[in-house]
C-alpha cells in the first residue's frame, strides 16, 4: 500500500461518524501491535533500494541520450550508437555487443528496417549490453555511461539551444495532456515550436507549416487508394492549404516522404519542377524558397501523415533548411507524434465508455447519473492534477459528451474530495454528497494509476440492488480490462490483438467492440 491508498484503508474501516478519541486509540493499538520480521524488514528495504536504482538508471540513461540527441530530434542511429561502443573496453566486448543487439532487434522488429533509437530502445539496448558483461550489471551500467558521456562533446551554445528546444518539445506533449482529447491545443503548440526556432536558431526565417494526415481514399478510389487530407496549417496559409486533399497523381514530393519514410528537402523549390504549390495567387516568380516534407511515424514506424515547412513567404536569400534544424524538426514531428497518438488513445476509452455505459443503462436502473472525468495534470505549480468532466449519462439513458469540458480542480471542489481521493489512491470511494450516494471508481492505466475516474451516483439508497450491483461490477471490470488493451497497443513493443472480425476495422469502432470481445469472452469462460 502506498500512502494515500493506507489513509484511505484506515478511512474506509473505521467509517464517517467515529470520534476523535476512538481514531486515536486505533492509531495507538496498530503503532504498538504492529509486528515486522527481520525477513520482511530486509525484503522492504532492498525493494525501496530496487525501486530507487532504477529509477536513478532511468534518468542517468535519459540524461545521456539527451546529450546524445543534441537536435532534440528524439531518436539515435543505431548504427552510430553501435560503432561507438564497439570500441568500448578496446574492442573486447564485441561478442557481448552483438548478442544484445540480436535481442533488441527481436523485442523491436522495426529496428532492422530503420536502424534508430527512441530514448526507451536506447535504455533496453544499454542494459542488455550490461547483461551480457561479466560482473555486477548496475557497475556495467555506469561504465558505459561514462564511457558513452565522454565519446561526445557539445558546446556551450549547443547544450543552451538543446535545453530550449526541449521546453518546446515539452510543451507539445503537454497540451495534448491537457487538452480535453482535443487537437486543436496540439496544433497549436507545433506550429509555435517551429515558428519560435525559425526566430531563434534558423536567422529569423518566416516559415509556412502545415500537417496532412494519410486516409483512405473514398471521394476518387481511381487516383489510389490512398490521400493526405490536410487538418491544420499556420494561419496566414489556412485560405490556401487547410483542408486540401493531396491526391497521389498531383504534383509534390509529400507521398515520395510517405513510402521512403525519410524527410525530403528541396532547398530550391523553383527547380524541382514536381512541387504542388497551393496558393495558386502566388506569382510564378515569387515561388522560391526551401521546402521540408517530414513523414509522420507512430510508435511502430509506421507512417501516418507528414509535417511540411516551406520558406516561400521569407524572400530572403539565405532561407534554406540547415541540418540542425532539419534534425530539430523531426524532433517535432515526434513530439506531434506521440501527442497525437496520447489524443487518439483518449478518444478510444471515452469510446469504449460510451459502449460500457450503453451497456448498464438499461440493466441498472437504480443508478441516477454517471460522470466519466479524465485525469489531467496540473497546468502550473499550485495545482497537481485536475479532473475534467467527458461525459455524463442520467438515469434515462440520455448522454452528453462535452464539446468543452469543464475542468475540475482541488482546491475548488472541496465537497467532492472523494473524487480527488479515489484519483490519488486508485482505489474505490463511497461518499455521501448532499444527500445522495456516490461511489467513485478509478479507471487504472498500465502502472495501476488513475487515468479516468468513474462518478456513479445512487440516490439517496445506501447501496444498489443486488443483481444491479453485480452489472455495474461487471460492466466496470470489462471497462477495465478493455482501457488496458487499449493502453497496450500504444507501446511500441507491443502489436494489438484481433480477436473478433469486426476488430479489424477503423480504430474507433474497434474501441466499442473491445468492451463487448471482454464481455463475451468472460461469458465463455463462465459457460
Amino acid at each position: 500500500l502506498n500512502l494515500p491508498q493506507f489513509v484511505q484503508l484506515m478511512e474506509t474501516f473505521v467509517g464517517e461518524d467515529i470520534s476523535l478519541p476512538t481514531v486515536k486509540r486505533l492509531i495507538a493499538f496498530i503503532k504498538e501491535e504492529y509486528r515486522q520480521t527481520e525477513e520482511e524488514k530486509m525484503e522492504q528495504l532492498e525493494k525501496v533500494h530496487r525501486i530507487s536504482r532504477l529509477a536513478q538508471r532511468k534518468l542517468l540513461l535519459e540524461a545521456l541520450f539527451e546529450k546524445w540527441d543534441n537536435n532534440a530530434s528524439g531518436f539515435l542511429e543505431l548504427e552510430e550508437v553501435d560503432a561507438v561502443l564497439s570500441t568500448f573496453g578496446e574492442g573486447m566486448e564485441k561478442e557481448a555487443l552483438r548478442k544484445a543487439k540480436k535481442h533488441l532487434c527481436s523485442r523491436y522488429p522495426q529496428l532492422s528496417r530503420v536502424g534508430k533509437l527512441s530514448p526507451k530502445a536506447f535504455q533496453t539496448f544499454l542494459e542488455l549490453v550490461a547483461s551480457e558483461f561479466a560482473g555486477d550489471e548496475d557497475e556495467a551500467i555506469d561504465n558505459l555511461v561514462e564511457f558513452l558521456t565522454t565519446s561526445v562533446e557539445r558546446s556551450h551554445t549547443e547544450c543552451l539551444r538543446s535545453l530550449t528546444r526541449r521546453k518546446w518539445l515539452h510543451n507539445i506533449q503537454q497540451a495534448a495532456e491537457t487538452s480535453g482529447a482535443s487537437m486543436e491545443p496540439v496544433y497549436k503548440a507545433v506550429f509555435k515550436a517551429l515558428s519560435q526556432d525559425a526566430e531563434a536558431h534558423g536567422d529569423n526565417k518566416k516559415i509556412s507549416a502545415y500537417i496532412a494526415l494519410l486516409e483512405e481514399n473514398q471521394l476518387s478510389p481511381e487516383r489510389g487508394q490512398i490521400l493526405l487530407h490536410y487538418v491544420a496549417c499556420t494561419t496566414d496559409d489556412a485560405p490556401y492549404v487547410l483542408n486540401q486533399i493531396l491526391y497521389r497523381d498531383m504534383k509534390g514530393v509529400s507521398f515520395a516522404a510517405v513510402e521512403e519514410g525519410k524527410p525530403i528537402h528541396v532547398p530550391r523549390v523553383q527547380l524541382h519542377g514536381n512541387i504542388h504549390f497551393w496558393n495558386y495567387n502566388r506569382p510564378v516568380e515569387e515561388r522560391k524558397g526551401s521546402l521540408l516534407v517530414l513523414p509522420l511515424h507512430d510508435a511502430r514506424w509506421r507512417v501516418f501523415g507528414i509535417l511540411g515547412l516551406d520558406t516561400l513567404r521569407d524572400q530572403c536569400e539565405k532561407n534554406i533548411f540547415l541540418p540542425h534544424e532539419i534534425s530539430f524538426y523531426q524532433g517535432v514531428s515526434h513530439a506531434f507524434s506521440k501527442a497525437y497518438h496520447h489524443i487518439c488513445t483518449l478518444e478510444n476509452v471515452l469510446q469504449m465508455t460510451v459502449t460500457a455505459l450503453d451497456w448498464l443503462y438499461p440493466r441498472a436502473p437504480s443508478i441516477h447519473a454517471v460522470v466519466m472525468y479524465l485525469v489531467e495534470p496540473g497546468k502550473d505549480k499550485t495545482c497537481d492534477y485536475a479532473l475534467r468532466k467527458m461525459i455524463t449519462t442520467d438515469n434515462t439513458g440520455q448522454k452528453e459528451i462535452h464539446s468543452s469540458p469543464v475542468l475540475l480542480l482541488r482546491k475548488e471542489n472541496l465537497l467532492r474530495d472523494d473524487l480527488f481521493k479515489c484519483m490519488d489512491s486508485s482505489e474505490v470511494i463511497r461518499t455521501s454528497v448532499c444527500g445522495e450516494y456516490h461511489i467513485a471508481v478509478p479507471l487504472r492505466d498500465l502502472s495501476g494509476q488513475a487515468l479516468g475516474i468513474f462518478d456513479i451516483s445512487i440516490g439517496h439508497h445506501q447501496k444498489l440492488p443486488p443483481h444491479e450491483q453485480k452489472d455495474l461490477q461487471k460492466m466496470l471490470k470489462m471497462a477495465q480490462a478493455a482501457c488496458s488493451e487499449i493502453l497496450k497497443t500504444s507501446l511500441e513493443d507491443t502489436e494489438p490483438t484481433y480477436v473478433l472480425e469486426a476488430e479489424h476495422v477503423a480504430n474507433l469502432r474497434h474501441a466499442g467492440i473491445l468492451f463487448h470481445r471482454f464481455m463475451l469472452q468472460d461469458l465463455r469462460e463462465c459457460v
